[in-house]
């Protein structure tokens, strides 16, 4: 992945952290399916050390599937069978120390190493899953995703783009909800870290969706509106990472 665009930093809302970045990803074929959910009943689920995220008073819920590349440690090659694979989270958005960013219910993953990893370094909910992804004609993409421990957590959908490309704009609805330069979390002794990171403007589409069978948010303990989620698709998305920051 080339990583010429790192030190471009205008379009972000905080400067860059000063220490060097370690990790390096770039997600393929990605769908943000979106939906409005009650800040309270997110209060329920989420650590209190994170404010609640809202835009216009609502929270949101994201169910995002995309394929993993370029997986690897800086200066570290990418490896077959490491470095690329499909990935689904559960997402919504929270605040700590006037800096938004993602807390994840979620982290499925088809590469049972990187599950490993992830929950001993960093100690994200990641979960080892069956998963496959195929590309039809038109380029739609078949994501099948279902988790080893919990087959009830599952994820069946057809989806593609639908639209011209564009930058989400400051203040709009698409700009809160992917324009997230950190994430949060607790260690293994549950004290709250936020974790930078960093890539280009996101280059979103419109998408359309087929979501045959969606259980990912129940299995956070989360209940969907019964209302249309809001879909975008974005093709390629390079990032960065640095290492975690414990929160005081």
């Amino acid at each position: 992945m080339d990583v010429s665009w790192v030190h471009e930093a205008a379009h972000r809302p905080w400067p860059l952290p000063s220490m060097p970045w370690v990790m390096r990803q770039s997600w393929h074929d990605l769908l943000f399916a979106h939906w409005p959910v009650d800040a309270a009943v997110l209060r329920d689920v989420v650590p209190g050390n994170f404010q609640i995220d809202t835009f216009d008073g609502r929270a949101w819920l994201g169910v995002v599937p995309f394929v993993m590349q370029d997986v690897a440690p800086r200066g570290v090659p990418a490896l077959p069978r490491l470095s690329a694979f499909p990935e689904l989270n559960v997402r919504t958005y929270v605040t700590a120390g006037g800096k938004p960013g993602v807390y994840f219910f979620s982290l499925d993953a088809g590469n049972s190493f990187a599950v490993y990893a992830a929950r001993l370094w960093l100690n994200l909910p990641y979960f080892s899953a069956s998963m496959s992804v195929g590309r039809g004609r038109g380029g739609i993409v078949s994501y099948r995703s279902r988790r080893k421990a919990d087959p009830a957590a599952e994820l069946v959908a057809d989806y593609q783009s639908d639209g011209d490309v564009f930058t989400p704009r400051p203040g709009t609805l698409e700009y809160f909800l992917t324009e997230r330069y950190c994430l949060y979390a607790r260690d293994h002794r549950q004290r709250p870290y936020r974790l930078e990171i960093h890539h280009p403007p996101w280059h979103l589409q419109s998408a359309r969706a087929d979501l045959q069978h969606n259980s990912m948010a129940a299995a956070a303990g989360v209940t969907l509106p019964n209302v249309a989620p809001l879909l975008h698709f974005v093709s390629r998305q390079d990032m960065v990472a640095w290492a975690p920051q414990r929160l005081r």
